[in-house]
């Protein structure tokens, strides 16, 4: 990779979703939210989109905005985009959480502030589907792990449009029926779309390029590759269109999601064996932190299709689908992102600081740039505090919901300390830090100085 373009504004996308994290940890840990509140409440709804926006999706724009162009072999369509996309999505959070305190009393009626949010979170959105489906428009035919990209990315079209449809109903915009039915039948289809589609199958996709290129495995494209593919697309489908057209014709939601979950569950099954083969068939025998962490995520998504089948059995998933999204966004999602962010800071430093020099002088390892016994700790505390928290859900203990929550703040504060190290080369050997032609890079953006290529 060396010679890639980097993209400037992906280090701002991670640190506001690292804030957006510690932010929503402070607020569980401090019993703000479920389940202190009702799981439909005001206050459980800022936690829920301060967790799904500000940490999951953004951290997944600025991977994409980076690591889109690497599936492809592509430049990324402009560098320029990233920074009013990220300025539209801050605002459209801001304005939305404060919509949702709207309806809950503490910010004093006036302007429709859920209907502005969602508008300005939908253009946000908007700019990474423009950008992002310019760069991939460029380099077709794609490889099959983009594929799953370009599901992710219509999935996360189709959250935008049914958040934007909650906030206009909500904020008395439109009485419209079939929109209202929407509203009221529809949160079902927004949750899995934007978890199940934007977040996991976008996941995914770039899993199988990261995994294989860290681990130095084979590319996987084989049957079990396109079968995760095809199963995961046609279970999209069929529940975000199938179920918005059984909502407006007054078919059955439940036949629709019962379908699609199957759908879902043989997906999540063969994703699981692609990811066993490429940590057996990989050339690197030494599993740097990073895939081993990755690991655990990988089990937890695993545990994950077995709790719900095991709900499912006892009757018993409607009143723990809490604990079932606390596990899915905490378990899966955020522990697979925590565990990329430590390879993908450093090796996006070391591109960006020694990728220039390479060959002209002494330069450090990307692993030098990180120290791995020092990090292994804070994620093993963050699993742990994880698990025990989704515990005290389905147990239905709020007192040790709360301390587990706190555990995986002090967690996150730790990894986020490693991350802030590394972009700071503070564990580099002196005499490999900085040599002639090498400058500090800076914390929130990348200077960009390698060679760009221009789109074709």
């Amino acid at each position: 990779m060396t010679g890639v373009t980097l993209s400037r504004w992906t280090m701002s996308y991670f640190a506001a979703a690292l804030a957006a994290l510690i932010a929503a940890e402070c607020l569980m840990a401090a019993g703000y939210g479920y389940p202190a509140a009702a799981i439909g409440a005001p206050e459980t709804l800022v936690l829920v989109h301060i967790v799904a926006l500000g940490w999951l999706s953004l951290l997944m724009c600025g991977a994409l905005f980076q690591f889109v162009p690497v599936m492809i072999a592509k430049p990324l369509y402009s560098n320029m985009l990233p920074l009013p996309t990220l300025a539209c999505l801050l605002a459209g959070l801001a304005a939305l959480l404060l919509g949702f305190l709207q309806l809950a009393g503490v910010v004093t009626q006036g302007a429709p502030l859920l209907a502005i949010g969602a508008v300005l979170l939908g253009l946000g959105f908007s700019l990474v589907l423009w950008n992002l489906g310019r760069t991939l428009w460029a380099a077709r035919p794609l490889p099959l792990p983009s594929h799953f990209v370009i599901v992710g990315l219509c999935s996360i079209g189709a959250t935008a449009i049914f958040g934007i449809v909650f906030a206009f109903v909500l904020s008395g915009v439109t009485a419209y029926p079939h929109l209202v039915d929407v509203a009221t039948m529809g949160l079902p289809i927004h949750i899995i779309a934007g978890l199940g589609g934007w977040l996991t199958f976008t996941a995914i996709g770039v899993s199988y390029r990261l995994l294989a290129m860290f681990m130095l495995a084979p590319e996987l494209k084989g049957p079990t590759t396109r079968g995760a593919f095809y199963a995961g697309a046609s279970a999209l489908a069929l529940i975000i269109i199938g179920g918005a057209t059984a909502i407006c014709l007054h078919g059955s939601l439940t036949v629709i999601l019962s379908i699609g979950g199957l759908l879902g569950l043989a997906a999540m099954a063969l994703y699981g064996t692609d990811i066993l083969h490429l940590y057996r068939a990989r050339k690197r025998r030494k599993i740097e932190l990073n895939s081993r962490m990755a690991a655990v995520a990988l089990g937890n998504f695993a545990a994950t299709a077995a709790l719900i089948i095991i709900l499912l059995v006892f009757g018993a998933l409607e009143r723990n689908i809490a604990a079932v999204v606390f596990f899915v966004a905490f378990g899966w999602l955020s522990g697979l992102g925590l565990s990329k962010l430590y390879k993908i800071v450093a090796f996006l430093t070391w591109l960006e600081c020694y990728g220039p020099v390479l060959g002209k002088t002494a330069t450090p390892r990307v692993q030098d740039l990180v120290v791995e016994h020092r990090a292994i700790r804070w994620f093993v505390l963050y699993f742990l505090g994880v698990w025990s928290a989704t515990a005290a859900l389905l147990l239905a203990q709020p007192s040790a919901f709360r301390v587990a929550v706190a555990v995986m703040l002090v967690a996150t504060a730790g990894i986020i300390v490693q991350l802030v190290r590394t972009r700071r080369l503070a564990d580099v050997q002196a005499a490999l830090r900085l040599p002639a032609g090498v400058r500090q890079p800076r914390l929130l953006f990348s200077w960009n100085n390698l060679p760009e290529r221009k789109p074709t």
